[in-house]
C-alpha cells in the first residue's frame, strides 16, 4: 500500500518571500531502500512514485483525493509563524535592549 504525507511547505530560508508556500502537498514517502551506483555513485531507486509531487489549493482536497485513491496518509499541520513588526528605525533608538553584534 502506498504512503504519503500530506504538508504546507516552510518558506525557503535563501528568500523572505512566501512563493510556493500556499498550497498543499502530496508526496510520497519511498517504498524501497535507496541503493548506491558502484560505478559513478548516485543514488537510485525502484520506485518512481517518490518522484511525484501533487498540490492542492486547500487541505480537504488533499486528504479527500488521498481518501478516493486508497492511499494512507499522514498530516502534518503547518506551525504558525511569530511575527514581530518593528521599525527599521528601532535598531538605532537610543534606548535600545539588545547588544549590537558587530
Amino acid at each position: 500500500m502506498a504512503r504519503a504525507r500530506i504538508f504546507k511547505p516552510a518558506k525557503t530560508a535563501m528568500q523572505s518571500g512566501r512563493a510556493k508556500t500556499r498550497k498543499w502537498v502530496l508526496e510520497y514517502e519511498a517504498s524501497t531502500a535507496r541503493s548506491i551506483d558502484p560505478l559513478m555513485g548516485w543514488t537510485s531507486s525502484r520506485d518512481t512514485r517518490t518522484q511525484l509531487q501533487l498540490c492542492f489549493d486547500t487541505q480537504e482536497e488533499a486528504v479527500a483525493y488521498a481518501h478516493r485513491h486508497g492511499i494512507e496518509f499522514q498530516l502534518s499541520e503547518p506551525k504558525v509563524q511569530k511575527r514581530s513588526i518593528r521599525a527599521y528605525a528601532d535598531n538605532f533608538k537610543y534606548g535600545r535592549q539588545g547588544l549590537w553584534t558587530h
